[in-house]
């Protein structure tokens, strides 16, 4: 089989092109949010609520723009077929998706919770747990099973993260007792999520490997119940503070920033998924940490790096290329064994 020398070049600008802006949104996204939970602002602060929300109506934008040009034909026609007959025709294939949508919308409500409490840096190594939740409902409900090297990575990882959580240099026991207390909060609403995020991610994957429809419908269903569920969020928690100053109040650019970061985000990785592998997207994650330390130092000044926090980053960073590397089997017929 002939291999056409231009798609390869295709498909390897599009590697590169999705790994470059997957290392992008998510440091930027990381930075922007904690920037925009801590600066100082006159009137009052955004609501971290409603941007979850208008961030699942900007996904639903996006993914009816992507199955109008994929799926539609380019057509109104095609595209209102494909609408009625996989989303309006199938209400209980739909309701499928209820449990995964909640649980990101939980999950995304605690990152800003998170971000209100912990540096930057902490939390980009912190939230790597992910992997460890992800790989323990991958062997509980898909039946996945995990090598040594993954088992390793798993042990290395939870290693360090713990070696990130261990406090820095004495500070006045006043300032020292109110630094402990915020950062506890934000490490529970960051292991929190990771267990929201594990879960809903096989449980989003098993309901994949179930339906013949696309990523981007599903991501349509998805963001419809992550704005039902959103809303429900907002009138629970902040619906008297919306009453008095509006469900957009506080929002400025940066506001919007994070909102639309925060839409792409999913849509960033699919394409990684997609485009790229494991290894390339643990190299994006790694990169993103590293600089996520560096600018939350130089520019934020809200962390001050540790001995223990560079050896669990460190732990950390491994533990992402381990969990995600994939022996290349030979082609060889006269070799069995894996390089």
């Amino acid at each position: 089989m002939i291999k056409d020398p231009q798609m390869n070049t295709v498909k390897y600008n599009l590697k590169y092109l999705s790994l470059g802006i997957l290392i992008v949104q998510t440091t930027t996204l990381v930075l922007t949010m904690r920037y925009s939970r801590t600066v100082e602002s006159e009137g009052p602060r955004y609501l971290s609520s409603t941007a979850v929300v208008m961030a699942e109506c900007m996904k639903i934008v996006a993914c009816i723009l992507l199955v109008y040009f994929q799926e539609g034909g380019r057509t109104i026609e095609g595209f209102s077929k494909v609408i009625r007959e996989e989303i309006i025709n199938s209400p209980m294939d739909c309701l499928k998706l209820a449990i995964p949508a909640g649980l990101y919308t939980l999950q995304n409500n605690l990152l800003f919770l998170a971000l209100s409490h912990l540096d930057a840096a902490t939390y980009q190594v912190t939230y790597q747990l992910k992997i460890l939740t992800t790989a323990m409902f991958s062997v509980f409900m898909l039946g996945k099973q995990l090598n040594a090297s993954k088992w390793i990575s798993l042990i290395l990882l939870m290693a360090g993260v713990a070696l990130v959580q261990m406090p820095s240099e004495s500070k006045p026991k006043e300032e020292e007792e109110h630094s402990m207390s915020s950062e506890l909060i934000g490490l529970i609403a960051v292991l929190c999520a990771c267990f929201s995020s594990g879960f809903a991610g096989v449980y989003f994957e098993k309901i994949l490997k179930g339906t013949k429809q696309s990523l981007w419908l599903r991501n349509i269903q998805l963001a419809f119940f992550g704005v039902i569920f959103g809303l429900g969020g907002v009138i629970g928690k902040d619906g008297s503070k919306v009453a008095e100053n509006g469900f957009l109040q506080g929002y400025c650019m940066i506001t919007w920033s994070v909102v639309i970061l925060q839409a792409l985000g999913g849509l960033i990785i699919a394409a990684v998924i997609k485009y790229a592998d494991n290894i390339l997207k643990g190299f994006a994650t790694s990169l993103s940490i590293i600089l996520s330390t560096v600018i939350s130092y130089y520019l934020l000044n809200d962390f001050t790096p540790t001995s223990y926090f560079f050896i669990g980053a460190a732990f950390v960073i491994s533990a992402t290329f381990l969990y995600g590397y994939v022996p290349k089997v030979t082609t060889d017929p006269t070799v069995s064994s894996v390089v």
